[in-house]
């Protein structure tokens, strides 16, 4: 996992209130992972609301409220396309068997709802049929649901205030910097420029 994947994860459920912890500080090399080397973070959610129910598998922002705690596995190959062949390899889902189960379970305790086995991945795929297929392999496999690296991005950018020195997040300071010299802009305004462009066609055509 890179430490650029490993922050923005972190950062993510750390903005939203989830508890991290990472058990394993050093890159597995020259042999397979054990059980435990398999989970990359563990999360839990103090404020979880468990009436709500699962979360969707696809998980928003809305969702984090429905998750209490969770093994987190990352996989931030932003230059490969993540569908069905991927999820066949057997490494990828090595997490969701039973000895990193267990393994995990004596890392987590406690009861407060199910643990989740939970995916970051990069994208789903753009086609609706592939999409469908990854998900339902991914399900058939054992997973609870995926976090797309975009919706954390998203989220983090939204939150940053250019008027705040985020001298304890690397992260977070640089993506402060490219706020306050517009080099990105807020989700939610670029979110309305889109809603506004339509109108603003229409008047330039009865001009």
């Amino acid at each position: 996992m890179s430490a650029v994947g490993e922050s923005v994860v972190r950062e993510f459920f750390e903005l939203h209130g989830l508890l991290v912890s990472q058990r394993r500080k050093y890159a597995v090399v020259a042999r397979e992972k054990t059980a435990t080397e398999e989970i990359d973070f563990i999360v839990h959610n103090p404020r979880a609301d468990l009436a709500a129910g699962p979360p969707s598998f696809v998980l928003g922002l809305d969702d984090l409220r429905r998750v209490a705690r969770a093994i987190v596995v990352v996989k931030p190959w932003h230059t490969e396309r993540f569908g069905p062949s991927v999820v066949s390899k057997k490494q990828l889902l090595k997490f969701v068997e039973k000895q990193s189960l267990d393994a995990a379970e004596l890392l987590v305790g406690g009861e407060d709802g199910p643990l989740l086995k939970l995916l970051v991945v990069p994208e789903l795929p753009a086609s609706e049929s592939l999409k469908s297929k990854t998900i339902e392999l991914l399900r058939a496999a054992g997973v609870d649901g995926v976090i797309i690296f975009r919706t954390m991005l998203l989220s983090l950018i939204a939150s940053v205030e250019v008027n705040r020195n985020y001298i304890k997040s690397d992260l977070l300071e640089v993506i402060r910097v490219l706020k306050l010299y517009h080099l990105i802009k807020d989700p939610q305004l670029e979110l309305f420029a889109r809603k506004r462009q339509p109108a603003a066609k229409k008047k330039a055509e009865t001009a």
